[in-house]
């Protein structure tokens, strides 16, 4: 596929030459679903830019948009941008506070409400807080707000016969990072920067537009911005949406997606999912036969709606091993991908047959690595960010001069180039005996057992570190209706702990396991809108319980 300027123009280009091909499919409550081909995509995208240019606001205006994925989120970040203004997407779970910071920090002239219904998301928190002279449109399946509706607006606007198309270099959006620490920051991507990545992935993966994909992580967050909204534009494949976390597994074998991206957390509870309904050592056995193993595994990933996928990607947060090599022995060619907002995700993949255990892959094309004099790595790639907005001190000292990312991760480059993350420099803390402890190797030792769903690693004020432990949901579920006996889950969290000392050196051994109580969710922060975890909120929100649980001289503590 020859490079085009902008996302507008790859749009219009399929447009040509595939106008009445599906390119978004869009369920609804009631069980059905709106597509919506290239041709119709295109023909809302102008009439919304007619209206938006309409409104004579200054070119390269900020245009906010706030809601889930769904079809007309990338029908609004199109329209913005061939209105010639760059669009600001917000996450549908940002507290109100955080949507204030990012609207008034950006200074949003106007705001696109999308797909929200206050249950899964922070809409009622948010509406509250919303500028009574902020203008705002309604997309279809937004709810219920003094703003004129998507559909009612295309009826009245009259569409403009021009428009000037964007350039590559000129800035297309800002992102707020989720950020695990402090005040968002807003990150400014070019089109170049948001269209390079997927020519990466195509060549490395032959992606083509018979390709199948589903969106339902965040598109504020850049990952699902690249690898669905951008990928899809540049090289022409079809777009399903999920409806919501109930109907996942339905809509996931609705698109029957031939390439998939997902989450360590979400790859995690499919995985402890299936091994609730069908035990490891019940697999196992059943693996080892040469017929049946084969027809189980094809039935598994039938079942989780991924039968058709021929490659699928991991990125965000370390999956433990374990985990990746149970879905590579099912048959999913499942690979890490490495990057990070400030460049697009544009760094490091996997590439299909290259899985080293342990290590995210090799730099993409055009992409440098390098790791600096205090281990952190240091990558220079075309998907880098033009800074900070309103911020350049901050993209001074991330950017250095020869146009190096500094990531803020630690790593280790093997002899073929393969790179191996092995923590972040400002996630490494102190124990009270002076003792330095890098908590995600420990974490990804503990989260490999199938009762883990979510490990923290923490304790700074203690002699010895500690793992702060969310249960799997299933065993949750069980404990809480008595199908499953609380010391005989202690009993396995102890073993995991004695077994995971063994592997550590003496300061790193952990003194005992806390099985939390209040889950760890985006809505009461301690998880980004990715679902990595906020380390400082959920360390924080146990430190003065600490000394006491030391106090108690137990392997385990079960959080009261």
């Amino acid at each position: 596929m020859e490079k085009l300027a902008s996302h507008v123009h790859y749009l219009f280009y399929w447009e040509q030459q595939q106008p009445h091909k599906t390119y978004l499919v869009q369920p609804l409550s009631d069980g059905t679903v709106v597509k919506y081909t290239w041709q119709d995509v295109a023909h809302q995208v102008r009439l919304m830019a007619s209206h938006l240019q309409a409104l004579n606001f200054p070119p390269q205006s900020n245009i906010a948009i706030y809601g889930k994925n769904s079809a007309h989120w990338i029908i609004a970040d199109l329209a913005i941008w061939l209105a010639g203004h760059v669009s600001v997407p917000l996450y549908s779970t940002l507290n109100a506070e955080g949507a204030k910071y990012v609207l008034e920090h950006s200074e949003a002239k106007f705001l696109f409400i999308g797909k929200l219904d206050g249950v899964a998301d922070s809409w009622n928190s948010v509406k509250t807080i919303l500028p009574s002279d902020l203008p705002c449109i309604r997309l279809p399946l937004a709810p219920d707000y003094a703003a004129p509706f998507w559909d009612d607006v295309l009826k009245t606007t009259i569409l403009l016969d021009h428009f000037d198309l964007p350039q590559r270099d000129d800035l297309a959006t800002i992102v707020y990072t989720s950020g695990s620490t402090g005040l968002p920051k807003g990150v400014m991507q070019n089109f170049a920067s948001l269209t390079e990545p997927p020519h990466s992935l195509s060549r490395t993966f032959h992606v083509t537009s018979a390709e199948r994909t589903l969106s339902y992580l965040p598109l504020a967050h850049v990952a699902e911005r690249i690898f669905i909204e951008s990928a899809s534009l540049v090289m022409g494949f079809t777009v399903f949406f999920a409806n919501n976390l109930e109907t996942f597994v339905e809509d996931l074998n609705r698109a029957k997606p031939t390439i998939f991206f997902s989450v360590p957390r979400l790859w995690t509870k499919f995985y402890l999912g299936i091994n609730e309904k069908i035990p490891l050592h019940v697999q196992n056995v059943l693996f080892k036969v040469p017929i049946v193993g084969k027809v189980v595994k094809k039935k598994l990933l039938a079942k989780l709606g991924l039968d058709q996928v021929r490659f699928a990607l991991t990125g965000s947060a370390p999956l433990p091993v374990d985990i990746i090599k149970w879905y590579r022995n099912l048959g999913l060619e499942l690979l890490e991908v490495y990057g990070m907002t400030e460049n697009c995700g544009y760094s490091h993949v996997t590439r299909p047959g290259q899985f080293a255990e342990g290590y995210v892959g090799h730099v993409q094309a055009d992409v440098q690595c390098k790791i600096d004099t205090n281990g952190e790595i240091l990558v220079k790639s075309p998907g880098t960010m033009m800074g900070y907005y309103k911020n350049p001190e901050k993209t001074a000292e991330d950017l250095t001069t020869e146009g190096y990312l500094r990531t803020g991760d630690m790593g280790e480059i093997d002899v073929s180039g393969r790179l191996r993350i092995t923590g972040r420099v400002k996630d490494i803390f102190k124990t009270s005996k002076g003792k330095y402890i890098m908590p995600v190797p420990i974490e990804q030792k503990l989260g490999n057992h199938a009762y883990v769903e979510s490990v923290c690693v923490g304790g700074s004020k203690l002699p010895q570190p500690v793992a702060f432990v969310m249960l799997a949901e299933d065993l949750r579920q069980h404990l809480a209706e008595g199908k499953q006996q609380r010391d005989v889950v202690e009993q396995a969290l102890i073993t995991l702990l004695n077994e995971t000392n063994l592997q550590l050196e003496p300061h790193e051994k952990l003194a005992f396991i806390v099985v939390i109580k209040k889950l760890w969710t985006m809505e009461n922060d301690m998880l980004t809108p990715t679902m990595k975890i906020k380390r400082n909120k959920i360390e924080a929100a146990y430190e003065d319980s600490l000394e006491s649980w030391a106090a108690q001289q137990k392997k385990v503590i079960w959080q009261s």
